[in-house]
């Protein structure tokens, strides 16, 4: 018999979760049965949509997410122990999984870590993970840029953000990230190679944006909604485009009503833009495609990841909060 841990989130999310918002329940998990796998979890991710999602679900939930662990007993022939897979079983230092089970969407399977060519397995939540699917189609797909076109990315120094910024100098174009402090500007600039990075905090948006892009933003990338966004659009050019991936500073009103920004429509209209929102397994079966590309151009330096990485599973929800108030430059791990 296994002794498992898991976080059960006990109460819908009222502006920053709480740590008594969650509950860590200890409890023994049943012998495996044929077609299962028993899985230790060596790394945990923590993202921002596990807070947007929050209210979508009946408490008491299982706290969900993606993991990456090993096999440590299996009935399934696919999976002999020892083998890496990553699953959305969440924060649970152990769980059983049924990887015949294959539903629409990459939350419902479980799969086998991609080829990482020696790297850290706690990639596999982050840049070769959704993470990175999210960047990659995202930005690829509904941005579609050409080599000399500006691409404004907010949320930048995150773990989509950053790699979106990074693809996009790849593909050759001008970057311009916003981010919320001067050591995250600096690691934008200086490492990553973003042309301009900008602290939303302390600059004048407006001025600041009109200055690093005198002829204008084709490509948005946008993590975080607000007002910022609204003046990101209005410096737009005909034609561009803008990929909604999130809304991070709407995020603690989700249960107090919608926040308020500047009308987009008349940017949108004048300058005829295409604004697509999207959720990441709309390409549920091209995800192993993008990882190939982000393993080659992170093993060749055309991309570099940084991770922040806690370690226990006790200080899973620490993470969490870190991550949301902005502590992490790079994706924000946990490691058990």
């Amino acid at each position: 018999m296994v002794k498992a841990r898991k976080y059960v989130v006990l109460k819908t999310f009222d502006g920053v979760p709480k740590r008594d918002d969650f509950k860590i329940v200890e409890y023994d998990l049943p012998p495996i049965q044929n077609g299962e796998i028993l899985i230790k979890t060596q790394w945990v991710s923590v993202d921002p949509y596990q807070q947007a999602y929050n209210y979508r679900y009946p408490v008491p939930y299982d706290q969900f997410g993606f993991q990456v662990g090993v096999v440590e007993d299996s009935k399934d022939p696919r999976f002999p122990v020892g083998t890496k897979v990553v699953s959305h079983k969440g924060w649970c230092d152990y769980t059983i999984a049924n990887a015949s089970i294959i539903g629409n969407s990459p939350m419902d399977r479980v799969y086998k870590l991609p080829d990482l060519k020696g790297m850290s397995p706690s990639l596999g939540v982050g840049a070769v993970g959704m993470p990175g699917a999210t960047a990659y189609f995202g930005f690829l797909e509904l941005c579609q840029p050409k080599a000399g076109e500006t691409v404004v990315v907010t949320g930048a120094a995150g773990g989509v953000g950053s790699l979106v910024g990074q693809i996009a100098k790849i593909k050759g174009c001008k970057v311009i990230g916003f981010a919320g402090t001067d050591e995250k500007c600096a690691w934008l600039e200086k490492d990553l190679g973003f042309d301009k990075a900008l602290n939303y905090k302390t600059v004048d948006i407006n001025s600041a944006l009109k200055a690093a892009a005198p002829e204008g933003v084709d490509c948005y990338f946008d993590n975080v909604g607000g007002e910022i966004s609204s003046i990101i659009i209005s410096q737009m050019n005909v034609n561009g485009r803008v990929s909604v991936c999130g809304s991070i500073s709407s995020y603690n009103d989700l249960t107090r009503g919608v926040g308020k920004a500047t009308i987009l429509q008349p940017s949108l209209v004048s300058k005829q833009l295409r604004v697509e929102g999207f959720l990441v397994p709309r390409w549920a079966g091209k995800w192993g495609e993008a990882f190939v590309d982000l393993v080659d151009w992170i093993k060749s330096g055309k991309i570099k990841t940084q991770e922040h990485i806690t370690e226990g599973f006790e200080n899973i929800y620490d993470a969490f909060v870190g991550m949301l108030a902005g502590e992490n430059v790079g994706k924000a791990v946990v490691k058990l």
